[in-house]
């Protein structure tokens, strides 16, 4: 790691804390959680073991932690997106170009799909990291049914049903997109969603990209 990326902006050095989750996060989306040991990201963050265990108190606490933030992480990504949406039917779409942003920022660090559904597959049944997976996938499709309920506020069912399929939609599409390497699935996928959006509302289908 350069010696930037282990200072602020305004060049005081981050916080030690800060430093083993940012080369912890980098190294579990690369290599994989149960590939990268402790002394692997001491090493990377710069930082003596104690610092860690100081930090975290064990490798899974420093799991959740990377989980944590990749859940917030997008979810400003969403927010971000969600800022410029004018309508019931851009919310959803916002939630697409939040994943897509994360294709983008992961460019250049080898673009492996969802990092909390890869971190997730790692990790046994019944261990806490899976659960905080498994809930933000829920507040991912919760999202859209807000958004679809708003866009539909006469047909529940309907809207329950679509959110459902939109979901599966993006998480197959982020599937694929992580397996190819880049973002075309989802924005197909994204085109897809507006397509079945403006089937719903009567409107005007969207061209898929090429």
């Amino acid at each position: 790691m350069s010696q930037v990326e282990r200072t602020t902006g305004d060049g005081k050095r981050r916080p030690a804390r800060e430093r083993v989750l940012a080369a912890a996060a980098r190294r579990f989306y690369t290599d994989g959680v149960t590939a990268t040991g402790i002394d692997t990201i001491t090493a990377e963050a710069g930082v003596a073991k104690m610092s860690l265990y100081n930090n975290f108190s064990s490798k899974a606490d420093l799991v959740r932690a990377y989980l944590d933030a990749r859940h917030e992480e997008w979810l400003t990504q969403y927010r971000s997106r969600l800022q410029r949406a004018e309508s019931p039917r851009d919310g959803v779409l916002a939630v697409f170009d939040a994943y897509i942003d994360s294709t983008v920022s992961a460019q250049g660090h080898g673009f492996r799909g969802c990092g909390l559904l890869n971190a997730a597959a790692e990790l046994p049944d019944g261990n806490e990291g899976r659960a905080l997976v498994r809930r933000h996938k829920e507040e991912v499709e919760r999202l859209i049914g807000e958004h679809v309920a708003a866009l539909l506020p006469g047909s529940p069912g309907t809207a329950r049903t679509t959110a459902e399929h939109l979901a599966f939609l993006l998480e197959g599409a982020m599937t694929r997109a992580g397996l190819e390497g880049d973002s075309s699935r989802l924005r197909h996928a994204r085109a897809m969603a507006a397509n079945l959006l403006d089937q719903l509302c009567g409107g005007r289908p969207e061209q898929a990209p090429d």
